[in-house]
């Protein structure tokens, strides 16, 4: 196929599929525990970390992971210690970091040049560095899901009755949203700031309206969240689209589809 002759597309989809299965994988989690605004809150101070990477000259992708990472332990931080809630934590982290990255944005002109492709994303931004990283940090991201899936789980559903079990129940929060940090991260070039929350949540929603298994509905919505990768890898290639909104305009149609499928089916059953 035509679409698979240039490297820079070969690229885009090993990046996308590996975060479409990372991404509903963490956001099960998130979403089981009503916490869905941390991937947003983090992908917008994720800008922060675009900002400082083309101030320093260094990797953009790393320099977003490191900010995230540093914020997301902080605002857990500040949400089991200080008895702050958390939607107000997020509020001043989302806020005082895109003000930041403003103000370096304002500074570099280089980056304005390249700010719709980090806001929105762009298939040919990803390069044979970011697959690298990508593969490195989401292949660790993966391997700690496999092994503490019961306990994470656990956590997710009654963190009270998981403490009073014995689970280290502090590292587990710190680890999920760290985890979250990283694959937002990873996501940014090919997503976009202000989509990568949406690949994370919106696939899971979609899922959970089919009423299955915890593990049932996680694999639904990693199958939702690859499905709308590759169309709109596809849409954008050929139409010449923004390959992260067409990819959350696809997860939404599925959302859509599968809330009009179980209206139907509650119909059918009255």
């Amino acid at each position: 196929m035509e679409i698979f002759e240039y490297s820079f597309m070969i690229r885009a989809f090993i990046a996308g599929i590996f975060i479409a299965i990372l991404a509903p994988t963490l956001g099960t989690f998130v979403v089981v525990r009503r916490y869905s605004m941390l991937s947003d809150s983090l992908a917008h101070i994720s800008l922060l970390g675009v900002a400082l990477g083309f101030l320093f000259s260094i990797s953009t992708t790393f320099s977003a992971i490191i900010v995230a990472l540093f914020a997301s332990l902080i605002i857990e931080y500040l949400r089991k210690n200080h008895n702050i809630y958390s939607d107000s934590i997020l509020s001043i982290f989302l806020s005082g970091s895109l003000a930041l990255a403003i103000i370096i944005v304002s500074l570099s002109h280089s980056f304005n040049v390249a700010l719709f492709d980090y806001l929105f994303g762009s298939i040919v931004a990803v390069s044979q560095e970011d697959i690298y990283t990508i593969l490195i940090f989401g292949s660790a991201t993966a391997l700690f899901i496999a092994n503490y899936y019961q306990k994470l789980l656990f956590v997710a559903f009654d963190e009270e009755v998981a403490k009073a079990s014995g689970i280290n129940v502090a590292f587990l929060n710190y680890m999920l949203v760290s985890l979250v940090a990283i694959t937002v991260g990873l996501s940014i070039k090919i997503i976009g700031v202000l989509l990568i929350g949406a690949l994370m949540i919106m696939p899971v929603i979609s899922a959970m309206q089919f009423e299955k298994s915890f593990f049932i509905t996680c694999f639904l919505a990693v199958f939702f969240a690859v499905l709308a990768v590759i169309i709109g890898l596809f849409a954008s290639f050929y139409i010449s689209l923004p390959s992260g909104a067409t990819i959350v305009v696809v997860s939404l149609i599925f959302f859509i589809l599968s809330i009009t499928l179980k209206i139907n089916r509650k119909n059918l059953i009255h």
